[in-house]
C-alpha cells in the first residue's frame, strides 16, 4: 500500500511527554482489563504502521481505514476491530491529537466491515445446570479441584464477569445462618464508581466456600488464588485471565468442548438456566448487573424465541 505521512507541528519527543503526562492523570481512572485491552491494540496498530511505513501518532484517516480493511480481511470478529479503532482513538485522545476515527473514509470502512462481515458477534458456549453436573462427576478431589468447583459455582450463582470474580477478597464474603452466605462486588465495568452491589450464593456454593477456605488456610486477603502443582496456596488473586483457563480446564475433563467456552460461559449459562426456570429479563438483567437487556436477551434468545406469541399461537388451547 502507498504510504499516507501525516505531517504535525508536534515534535516525537512532544508527543511522548503528552502521553506520559496523560498516564499520570489517568492512572486509576480505567479497569485494569481496560488499560490492557487498550496497551495490547495501541501496540498492534504501532506495528501494523511500521511494517507498512505509516505514523502510527498521528495517524492519517486514510491509515486507519486502511488497518480496519486489513483487519477485517484477516478474518478478525467486528467486535475486534472497533476496538482496535478505540485503542487509535484513545491514543490520540491522549496526545491532545485529532482522532482520526471520526473521519469519514473510517467510518465507511467500520461500514464496509460491518456489511461484509456482518455484526453479530459469537457467544460463548454456556455452562448450565446440566454441564454443571458434568463437570462435577468428572472432577477430582485435590485442592485445585476444590477452588475450581468453587470459582465456577460462585460465577455461576453471581452471574460474574472474570474481573469480579478473582477481585473478591474473604472479608466480602458474609455467612447466613441458614447455610447461604451472601458476597460484596465492590467494583464492576458497570459500577466504576465503586457503588458495590450484594449477590446470593446458595447453600451448596456456600459449603464449597467453607470447604475451600478450610483447605486452603485462607483467612484474609483474595479468595481464590494460584495453587502450584504441589498444593502451595500463593498469597495474590488469580490473573483476571486465569478464570477463563480454569472454566476450559474443567470442560475438557468433563468431556465438552473446551474451544467454546470462555470466561463468559458461566455468566451465559445461568442466565439461560433463569430464562428457563420462568425469569423474565428485567430479573435477569438486575441479577447480571447488565444496563440494557441486549446482552441477556442474546444469551436466552433460543429460549424467548419458545414464548414469542408465535410460539403461543401454535400451542393448543388450554396447554
Amino acid at each position: 500500500m502507498t504510504a499516507v505521512l501525516l505531517p504535525t507541528a508536534l515534535a516525537p519527543r512532544e508527543i511522548a511527554a503528552r502521553l506520559v503526562e496523560h498516564a499520570d492523570q489517568a492512572r486509576g481512572a480505567m479497569a485494569p482489563e481496560t488499560e490492557r485491552a487498550l496497551r495490547k491494540a495501541a501496540a498492534a496498530f504501532s506495528g501494523w504502521a511500521a511494517v507498512h511505513g505509516l505514523s502510527p501518532l498521528p495517524a492519517a484517516p486514510e491509515a486507519v481505514a486502511a488497518y480496519v480493511d486489513a483487519l477485517a480481511g484477516s478474518g478478525r470478529r467486528p467486535a475486534s476491530i472497533r476496538q482496535a479503532v478505540w485503542a487509535v482513538a484513545s491514543l490520540h485522545r491522549a496526545a491532545a491529537l485529532p482522532d482520526p476515527s471520526k473521519a469519514e473514509i473510517v467510518r465507511l470502512a467500520l461500514k464496509r466491515m460491518a456489511r461484509s462481515l456482518g455484526t453479530r458477534q459469537r457467544q460463548a458456549a454456556p455452562l448450565g445446570k446440566a454441564e454443571l453436573i458434568q463437570i462435577f462427576d468428572n472432577a477430582g478431589s485435590g485442592i485445585s479441584e476444590c477452588r475450581d468447583l468453587t470459582l465456577i459455582r460462585t460465577m455461576r450463582d453471581m452471574l460474574a464477569r472474570r474481573s469480579e470474580i478473582v477481585a473478591l477478597e474473604v472479608a466480602d464474603l458474609e455467612f447466613a445462618t441458614d447455610g447461604t452466605a451472601t458476597v460484596l462486588i465492590r467494583r464492576s465495568k458497570t459500577d466504576q464508581a465503586g457503588v458495590g452491589e450484594v449477590c446470593w450464593l446458595a447453600k451448596q456454593t456456600t459449603q464449597l466456600l467453607r470447604d475451600l477456605l478450610k483447605a486452603t488456610g485462607i483467612t484474609a486477603g483474595p479468595l481464590f488464588r494460584p495453587i502450584s502443582k504441589a498444593g502451595v496456596v500463593g498469597t495474590t488473586a488469580l490473573a483476571s485471565g486465569e478464570g477463563s483457563r480454569i472454566l476450559k480446564r474443567l470442560a475438557q475433563k468433563a468431556g465438552l468442548e473446551p474451544s467454546r467456552i470462555s470466561g463468559h460461559s458461566a455468566r451465559v449459562g445461568m442466565a439461560q438456566d433463569l430464562v428457563a426456570r420462568g425469569a423474565d429479563l428485567p430479573a435477569v438483567m438486575q441479577a447480571g448487573r447488565w444496563k440494557t437487556p441486549a446482552m441477556p436477551a442474546r444469551y436466552a434468545e433460543r429460549l424467548l424465541a419458545g414464548r414469542s406469541v408465535v410460539a403461543r399461537f401454535d400451542k393448543p388451547h388450554g396447554s
